[in-house]
This record gives structure tokens, sequence and C-alpha cells, in this order.
């Protein structure tokens, strides 16, 4: 025989065991034995009796075991087939069962490969990477989120998309191995404190606290001690709720330090330890005292007992901060008989015996008191300077504040000031355009007296071949500047006559009048300065005048 897993509980033990075969074949199967302390029939031989040796369990000797997990009171055993057996009492309170039960519920579908067992709770790991517990929870151990015992497999929710690989117990908690890989995207896609989802500008970031993603709005604070930082000395970011975790934890340590800084600095720890001692002193000095103060009374005779008086300190005290000291001095006893007929005993002395005096430790109140008036005084005055120092600062602040203040009232009044000025000027341009657009017209009006004036002042009965470069509102509004040589061919222009302009040539413009006997008459002729110059103008006209009338049926003088 050759046990290939062993577990043990607090007083039983349980193996698998598989019979040792010559060949060097590997078998991770076998029987289940145990033995040990059978009560709550927790080696599932269906009584109460104690093993000194290991037994088969004759119940379960057709199956083979693979695994086996042991608990306080009870013990688990996982099939080669997945299959997990427990016998005993899991919960406390549970009804006991002698003989083994094959776990249904939530696993009975699923292919169980690792098990393990704490004091009191079970954990086991399926084919799919999932977690079940149950058992006791009274410390959280079954990852559920609360206290709660579980009677049946309960799958833990939060290890639910987890590549878990391996799961252990201790005695009241519970731990698992997981791949270390990103978790599913389920979990990462949206942040873990406002849900929202990431993306571009929305950045992923751990908490080292509990591990999981979040924003940066939601992660934005650090705190040292984190569970998961490389260095406990150094801050790393956490989430909203670690950090409120961590900081309570960090002020509750330091308002424990404080308070036993507080109680080592108070004197009543030494005078308590004196007080004890010097009790148990008094306490043995008083009982010996009273045993050697048996006196026999006869013939009504009685002893004058003096009442314990409180004495001053005693300068040979060896406790000189102890106060009220309480001596006791022995009674002044008469003659008695001897006991033995015929003698007497000797008459004691009449003075007093020398007073036993002993020395309460208790701490003086007043003492007490101002210890802690002391102390009270070192925190009001912490307190004040605090407040001191925060008044200050809120001071300056407020200057700050009304400094900041009037630069932007100046920037309002600075920007008031801009728009007026903005406004006036759109006004002023508004009035310039409107007087430039007057003028114009005006000019305009001029310049055509003025062309048809010397139409009527120059009458010639030929094209002419002098030049003058007389300027229309035409000419004066398009941005090619030219040279206009104003022809007239001996009739009257006539104001309700139609103009129309051609071009003859590039940089040549022909202004003709349409008459009233189809014939057109010639008024103007335009040169580009682009293209002429004035000589080349009079040139040109006097070589193709006659060709333009021609073409244009422009009417000459007979």
């Amino acid at each position: 025989m050759q046990a290939i897993r062993v577990a043990c509980g607090v007083w039983h033990t349980a193996a698998v065991v598989v019979e040792a075969s010559g060949t060097s074949s590997s078998n991770d199967s076998g029987k289940l034995f145990t033995w040990g302390d059978g009560d709550k029939g927790r080696l599932g031989h269906g009584d109460n009796v104690s093993r000194l040796v290991p037994e088969c369990v004759s119940s379960l000797a057709d199956k083979d075991f693979s695994r086996v997990a042991c608990g306080n009171n009870f013990t688990a055993a996982l099939t080669a087939l997945g299959r997990v057996y427990t016998v005993g009492s899991v919960v406390s309170g549970q009804q006991n069962g002698k003989m083994p039960v094959c776990v249904k519920g939530s696993i009975t579908d699923s292919f169980v490969e690792d098990i393990s067992c704490g004091s009191h709770h079970i954990a086991v790991l399926t084919a799919k990477s999932e977690v079940y517990t149950w058992g006791k929870g009274s410390n959280g151990q079954l990852g559920h989120g609360d206290y709660e015992e579980r009677t049946s497999p309960t799958l833990v929710n939060f290890l639910k998309d987890k590549q878990v690989k391996s799961v252990a117990c201790g005695s009241n908690f519970t731990a698992v191995i997981c791949l270390h890989k990103w978790i599913s995207s389920a979990d990462n896609s949206v942040c873990s404190g406002c849900r929202n989802p990431f993306g571009f500008i929305r950045k992923r970031h751990n908490c080292y606290n509990c591990g999981l993603v979040f924003c940066k709005a939601c992660s934005a604070r650090k705190s040292i001690k984190a569970s998961l930082a490389p260095s406990l000395n150094k801050p790393y970011r956490v989430c909203d709720d670690c950090f409120a975790k961590l900081q309570k934890a960090i002020d509750s340590s330091k308002l424990a330090s404080v308070k036993s800084e507080k109680e080592a600095r108070l004197p009543g720890n030494n005078v308590s330890r004196l007080s004890s001692a010097e009790s148990f002193k008094s306490d043995r000095h008083s009982s010996d005292n009273n045993n050697n103060r048996v006196f026999a009374l006869q013939n009504g005779s009685s002893s004058n007992v003096q009442r314990p008086s409180t004495s001053s300190k005693s300068p040979t005290s060896p406790f000189g901060s102890s106060q009220g000291s309480i001596s006791f001095y022995l009674p002044e006893v008469s003659r008695l008989p001897s006991p033995v007929i015929g003698r007497t005993t000797p008459r004691r002395s009449t003075t007093p015996s020398p007073s036993l005096s002993f020395r309460t430790s208790e701490a003086n109140a007043d003492d007490i008191k101002i210890c802690g008036d002391n102390s009270l005084s070192l925190e009001v005055k912490s307190l004040r300077a605090q407040v001191e120092k925060l008044t200050s600062k809120n001071q300056l602040l407020e200057a700050e504040l009304e400094n900041k203040t009037e630069q932007l009232k100046e920037m309002n009044a600075r920007a008031v000031d801009e728009a007026e000025k903005s406004k006036a000027a759109k006004e002023v341009i508004k009035s310039l355009t409107a007087q430039l657009k007057e003028m114009a017209e005006g000019f305009s009006e001029d310049a055509t007296n003025n062309e048809q004036t010397a139409n009527d002042a120059n009458n010639r009965p030929s094209n002419g071949s002098s030049v003058t470069s007389v300027t229309s509102p035409k000419s004066e509004s398009s941005s090619d500047n030219s040279t206009t040589i104003p022809l007239c061919n001996g009739t009257k222009a006539q104001a309700q006559k139609s103009e129309k302009i051609l071009q003859d040539e590039p940089g040549v413009y022909i202004t003709l009048v349409s008459l009233p006997d189809g014939v057109n008459e010639l008024r103007r002729v335009r040169f580009s300065r682009k293209r002429f110059t004035e000589d080349q103008a009079e040139k040109w006209w006097a070589e193709n005048g006659t060709r333009v009338c021609e073409r244009h049926n422009v009417r000459t003088a007979q």
C-alpha cells in the first residue's frame, strides 16, 4: 500500500492510498482511509468510535479518490470523476452525518478539480475555473461579501471571470491563485467607480489597494500602505473607497499610539504597581499580627484598643510619594491567669508597643488631577496654535481673494470701455461710408454733365485726330485705368438714347448709342493704360478708326 494524498484535522487524519505495484506506472487515485477521533462521525465509518490505525471507509470502497481535505469536525474527499463527498459536521449546529454523502446543488453538473477545507468551511475549484464555497462565514472566508453561513455550494461571483488555477483554505480564510493576465473586457471596459466607458480621453488606472480599474477622476488620490503597492513608504494611486478605508486605519492607529503615550506618561501606573505590592505586604503583616494577638479574656477584663490613627509621612518610608500612613498600636493587656495551675503569666508592659506603620500607595487624587490638567492644557495650547495658524491662513486667502476680485473688476471695466470704443468706431465708420457714398453719387452726376458739355462743344465732321483724356464715372469705378477718346459725328446727343459698350480688341472699348434709324452713333473710345500709352492710342485710332466705324455701322458726317 502507498499513500499518495494525506490531510489532517485537529483530531483525525485522512489519506488516499493505492496498492503498490511492481511497475512504475503512476496512479493518481486510490481508496480513502481515515483514523483518529471519531466524534461527530468525522471518520465516515458510520459511528463515533475512534480508530488508532488507518481503516478504509467501507461505504466508499467502490470509489477512487484523487484528493482529500479535513476540517475540524468533517472530512471531504474528491473522486477521480470530479465528485465531492463529505462526512461529519461542516457548520456548527448542523446535524452530524456519520455516513459519507455526495455533495449536490450547484456543482452537480460540474467537474471539480481541486478541493480545500478550513476549520468550518469548504472551497472547491471546477474545470471552468469557478470557485464554490460553503460552510461557516463568520469571518467572511466564503467570499460572498457577507458573514452568512451557506449549507450548499455557492458560486463566488467576484472570481467568476478570473482564471483561477488553485484554491487553498486556512482556518478562517480562503486564498486562490489566478493567471497573471488582463481581466475580462466586462471588467475593464468601464470604470468601476462612475461606470463610464473608457476611451481615447478617459484612460484606465489601477487601484493599488483593491486592484480594480478606475478612471483618473475616480482614482486621483494617493495613499501609503496600499495592499498592492511595491513600497509601503511611498504613496500610490488608489480609488476613493480604498482611500477612505486606508485613511481611517491610519487615523485609528495614530489615535491608539497617542493614547498609549499619554497612559505611559501618567504616574498612575507606577503608583498602582506600588499599591498592589504594598497591599500584599500589609495583608501579610496584618495576618501575622492577628495570629500573634490571640489573648484569652477572663473575669470580664477587657483591653483598651486604640483606633488606628493616620500619621504624617514617615521620613524613613521607602515610598516617599505615598500619602496617608495608618499606624496600629498593640492594645494594653492586663495581667492574665496562666493556664497552668498555680502559675501566673508575667505582666506585660503597660507602655504601648512600637507602632506597625503601613503605607498605602494609592496615588493622591490631587496629583492625578494636576497631571490630567497639564495634559489638557498642552492639548488646548496645541489646538490654539492650530486655530491661530488656520486663522492666519484664512486671512491670507481672503486678502488674495480681494486682490483677485479687484483685478476682475478692473478687467470688466476695461472690457466695457473697449466695447464702447468699438461701438463708437463702428458708428464713425458707418457715417464715413454714408458720406463717401453721397460724394460718389454727386461726383458721378458732375462727370455726366461735364461729358455732355464736352460732346456738344467738340463736334467734328470726321474722326478726330486729337485725343483728350476725359474720366467717366464708369472708368472711375473700374479697376482698369484707361484713356478715353471722345468722338462726335456732328449730331446732338440726346439723353433718352441708350448706350452700349463693346470691346473691339483687347484694351479697346467702344461706347455706341443706338439711333432710331438703325445706325449707331459713336460716343467714345477708351484705351487701357496697361496696353496703350497716349501716343499709341492716337496712332491706333488713326489706323483703325474707319474700320471700326464700318464694322459697327457708325454714322459718319457727310
